[in-house]
C-alpha cells in the first residue's frame, strides 16, 4: 500500500509563490519511473503540470514554464513543486501522481499512486 498525501495549497495574489509538498508512506515500486503533479480547474479535465524521471529529467506544460519545478528530496521520497508569479489560470485542485514501475511518463495512465489534492486558489 502507498499512500501519498499533498500539502502546501492554499490562497494567494497574482504574482505570488507557493511550494507544494507529496509525503510518500509505504514503498513504491523499486522502479516508480514517473513522478509527476497534475491539476485540475474548475470544469476543466486533469491535466499534466510537470513530471520527473528516474534520470531526473523534468517537463513541463507549456504554461508553467519558468514559473514552476519540479524536484524530488535528495534523502527521502517527498515530491514538491514550487510555484512562482502564478496567475489567475493556476487556480486549481493540485494533485501528486507516482508510477508503478516504468511507463510514458507524459501520459496520465502510467500513473498508479495519486494523493487526494490539494486546492492553490490565486486572486487578483
Amino acid at each position: 500500500q502507498v499512500d501519498l498525501v499533498e500539502a502546501g495549497g492554499g490562497s494567494v495574489q497574482v504574482g505570488g509563490s507557493l511550494r507544494l509538498s507529496c509525503a510518500v508512506s509505504g514503498k513504491p515500486e523499486s522502479f516508480d519511473v514517473c513522478r509527476a503533479w497534475f491539476r485540475q480547474g474548475s470544469g476543466k479535465e486533469r491535466e499534466i503540470v510537470a513530471t520527473l524521471d528516474m534520470a531526473r529529467r523534468t517537463r513541463y506544460a507549456d504554461s508553467v514554464k519558468g514559473r514552476f519545478t519540479i524536484s524530488q528530496a535528495s534523502t527521502s521520497l517527498t515530491l514538491y513543486l514550487q510555484m512562482t508569479n502564478l496567475t489567475l489560470e493556476d487556480t486549481a485542485m493540485y494533485y501528486c501522481a507516482r508510477s508503478r514501475g516504468a511507463g510514458d511518463c507524459s501520459s496520465r495512465s502510467t500513473y498508479a499512486y495519486w494523493g487526494q489534492g490539494t486546492q492553490v486558489t490565486v486572486s487578483a
